[in-house]
């Protein structure tokens, strides 16, 4: 049976899926035979569903390890269709929003009494209380508190200051960004680059820093990704990869992740792809950064130690005292992370740790033994779950996103079957390449259908429509694209002495296909298969 995509389930389904996925962990660590009876009649009663289907949902629960694999059965109406026409929705949705949605916090019923109201004038069936409230049901609880103020809500869903505590490694874990106070230079011309981005994940039981993300891009589901890649998987490849002799042992999938409003944690990528691999997201009260107490100082930290290097421009005006961190900027990104990695894993985590009074590196070797650790069977499908999706239809000349079409040798085997948009998930520093869910279930991956288009990112294509769609081009093929692209890549080449921003958005560009492999540790991914990962094979097709 195929697993389901997590993003074709609706909220009901997926509740459903979540509930099943947090009876059957437990059920599945039960090992002697008499208990686990008595587990598996209890499972049954508790998911009111017969034995017979809690060994049917083990069985596709071991198989995957995903939350996804647990979805009920599609039946009657195809997977993302809605019980109601899309006026009837549009109307929910803007009611919801601009009614229910407020300080005066309306009744359900005059929601239900004016969604009625709409729907009469606009010549549609009025839709029926329960499917109005299981929309309502489905809205975000902090979201929902914080627009109509439930002061008491609230304070139910937020945690205490300073109480936030983590029984064991991997329970609680905390993601934040931080723009670095550095300077950095481009590794052609040492020319001045700009800022770039840190994202940190912090464990707070053992302290140890997880996994990072450094780059020019603002925050976003993708630094968010790539940072919980790290994270997850063992380190030895990307310390390797830098010339580091360094230990840095964490690994594994966190119970829970502790995270601030930014959008990028509320994105439905970023959240599904939490889900399904057994992730629960948790999120700071906004305006209360005390709450993230741990990722703060540990940000903090390593802020204070950067502060040393040539091009640092402090913490703040003040600290510059009429220095000029520009004049004095020498390191690239790329020197700056691995010196970042060589704070980390060389000194943060052999130092004294003034609320453990132990190193962290002590305190989780010493847990080592007790973690539970859970790691995903497929790596490349834990990365392509936070990424950005479209759907869109496969046609004989393959798939067309962002005006570019995309072919796979495996889509041709689902050309002409029954029409049905394809889920396409894409990665915007890099659109040389996609990945298309076929209807089996596996993603493919999928190149430019003209192989000579060199890589390009998202804003690079969005800047090259935005131009020719200035120059009054109505009809805007593939081509003109990327020889816009090609154009404003030269502009900015000649502005490279001149201007800090162009640098930039050279630094941002996909490595050329010859280049792929140096940066494969961050930019691409390591398809092989992690530490302790039992050999099930690739669900690639």
């Amino acid at each position: 049976m195929a697993v389901r995509d997590p993003a074709e389930a609706d909220n009901d389904e997926w509740a459903v899926a979540c509930q099943r996925a947090e009876v059957l962990r437990k059920l599945v660590s039960v090992k002697e035979r008499g208990l686990k009876t008595t587990a598996i009649k209890a499972a049954a009663e508790e998911l009111s569903v017969s034995r017979p289907t809690i060994y049917r949902l083990m069985s596709r629960f071991e198989e995957t390890g995903t939350t996804a694999a647990l979805l009920p059965s599609q039946m009657g109406r195809p997977t993302g269709s809605n019980s109601l026409d899309a006026v009837r929705e549009g109307i929910i949705k803007r009611e919801i929003h601009a009614f229910f949605l407020r300080p005066e916090r309306p009744a359900l019923s005059q929601l239900v009494e004016r969604i009625g109201e709409r729907c009469h004038a606009a010549g549609k069936p009025v839709p029926n209380w329960r499917t109005i409230h299981a929309r309502v049901e489905a809205l975000d609880p902090m979201l929902r508190a914080r627009k109509r103020r439930e002061t008491s809500v609230l304070a139910r869903l937020q945690a205490v200051p300073g109480g936030l505590e983590a029984p064991r490694p991997l329970d609680i874990v905390e993601i934040d960004h931080t723009p670095v106070d550095v300077i950095v230079v481009d590794p052609e011309g040492r020319q001045i680059a700009g800022r770039p981005w840190l994202t940190l994940a912090i464990d707070i039981h053992t302290r140890m820093v997880l996994g990072y993300n450094l780059s020019f891009e603002a925050p976003s589901v993708i630094s968010v990704g790539l940072c919980l890649l790290t994270a997850v998987f063992d380190k030895s490849a990307l310390l390797a990869e830098k010339d580091l002799d360094l230990s840095w042992p964490s690994m594994g999938l966190p119970k829970q992740i502790f995270v601030d409003n930014g959008s990028e944690f509320h994105s439905k990528a970023f959240l599904r792809g939490c889900q399904d691999n057994g992730i629960e997201v948790k999120w700071r009260p906004p305006g209360a950064p005390r709450y993230g107490g741990h990722i703060e100082r540990l940000i903090g930290t390593n802020m204070n130690a950067v502060h040393v290097l040539d091009g640092s421009t402090g913490s703040s005006v003040a600290d510059k005292d009429g220095r000029k961190p520009e004049a004095r900027a020498t390191m690239t990104i790329r020197e700056l992370e691995r010196w970042i990695v060589l704070e980390i894993a060389g000194k943060y985590h052999h130092r004294l740790h003034s609320a453990l009074h132990r190193p962290p590196l002590a305190v989780w070797r010493e847990l080592a033994g007790d973690i539970p650790l859970r790691l995903p069977l497929d790596r490349m499908k834990f990365w392509v779950a936070f990424l950005p999706e479209e759907s869109r239809q496969l046609r004989p000349t393959g798939i067309h996103l962002f005006g570019i079409r995309y072919w796979s040798a495996a889509l041709s085997q689902d050309l002409g079957r029954k029409a049905k948009r394809l889920i396409v998930r894409y990665d915007p520093r890099d659109l040389s390449r996609v990945f298309v869910r076929r209807p089996t279930g596996h993603f493919v991956e999928a190149r430019y259908y003209n192989l000579g288009h060199p890589p390009v990112s998202l804003s690079e294509r969005n800047a090259a429509m935005k131009r020719l769609n200035e120059q009054g081009r109505r009809e805007i093929d593939e081509t003109a694209i990327f020889a816009s692209i090609a154009e404003q890549r030269a502009i900015e080449d000649k502005a490279r002495a001149q201007s800090s921003k162009a640098r930039r958005n050279r630094e941002r560009r996909p490595a050329k296909p010859q280049q792929a492999s140096q940066l494969a540790s961050l930019k691409d991914i390591d398809t092989g298969d992690p530490k302790l990962q039992r050999d099930k094979g690739n669900q690639w097709d």
